[in-house]
């Protein structure tokens, strides 16, 4: 290990530095004579005594110098030297979620349209160490969010979803739900859930065998209805082993994503980046000159 090895976590903690030196020197130009019993005592007393040898005259500076070692490697510790590891396991889960969005007009153009897009980011808060994803549909299916970690993305792409996502006219769920089963293939997620924001238009056997297909890998599908579930949503729900939700029940939906969020993990193909501190042996370090200000002067 090089010096070109070292990066500084904290470097900030560096300025104190010079404020030490400066503190160090002031020190230093009044560690001379007596200190201030040259100023609160008489001087012909004063040499009246160092004649008689009841003063020691001479200047010990080692309690100062291992005091500002000390405290200079201190800061240095503080600033955090750290080395790379690269040896570090790195997992992923293997349970994801998708959100089937239906962008088509019927849907957006709902006064209840926000309302839905709001359940959406609060399902998204509750994903927990599960990657996400949205896909859009209405005459066709999109893909608006790969799989991903990043739920702060994910959130961030609902409320950007509107009447102009998808510019295909209808609304075709088997469709996006096709697509939804490729993604949680290619994702390598072995069990997950899919939730279906619809009115359920377009929904029938054509979706429903979808629905199946989904349940078969291990995925189930949910619902969540703009308006009162329609017996078709709850025949997908049933189907996909799911549930159905309607827009009152946002924290329904929180806690059935948050309940079954599934920990099987597998390393990855990659190591994580981590930063071993070494400031904590520095600061072990600190304690060698401070063993200096507790010697026994020799008589």
């Amino acid at each position: 290990m090089s010096i070109h090895d070292i990066t500084l976590l904290r470097p900030l903690w560096l300025l104190l530095l010079p404020v030490l030196g400066g503190f160090g020197w002031w020190l230093w130009s009044r560690s001379g004579g007596f200190g201030e019993w040259d100023r609160a005592t008489n001087p012909v007393l004063m040499r009246a005594m160092a004649t008689l040898g009841r003063i020691d005259a001479s200047v010990n500076r080692t309690p100062l110098v291992a005091l500002l070692v000390a405290m200079g490697i201190c800061i240095l510790a503080l600033s955090g030297p750290a080395i790379e590891r690269r040896d570090a396991q790195s997992f992923r889960n293997l349970d994801g979620v998708l959100f089937v969005v239906d962008a088509s007009s019927s849907v957006t153009d709902d006064p209840r349209w926000p309302q839905m897009l709001t359940m959406g980011r609060f399902g998204v808060s509750a994903l927990g160490t599960r990657p996400g994803g949205i896909i859009v549909y209405a005459g066709d299916a999109y893909v608006a969010t790969d799989m991903t970690a990043d739920h702060r993305q994910v959130g961030q792409t609902f409320s950007l979803i509107d009447a102009q996502t998808v510019p295909d006219r209808g609304s075709r769920p088997e469709r996006a739900l096709a697509l939804a089963g490729q993604l949680m293939r290619e994702a390598d997620v072995l069990a997950g859930d899919v939730v279906l924001f619809t009115d359920g238009v377009g929904l029938g056997p054509a979706s429903l065998q979808e629905a199946a297909a989904l349940a078969e890998a291990g995925t189930r599908l949910s619902v969540v209805s703009l308006s009162n579930a329609a017996a078709g949503m709850e025949t997908h729900a049933s189907v996909g082993g799911g549930a159905v939700f309607t827009l009152e029940q946002t924290d329904d939906l929180q806690e059935w994503l948050a309940s079954d969020a599934g920990m099987r993990l597998e390393q990855a193909d990659y190591p994580v980046l981590f930063w071993r501190d070494m400031g904590r042996y520095l600061l072990v370090l600190a304690l060698v000159p401070l063993l200096l200000l507790f010697r026994r002067d020799t008589a």
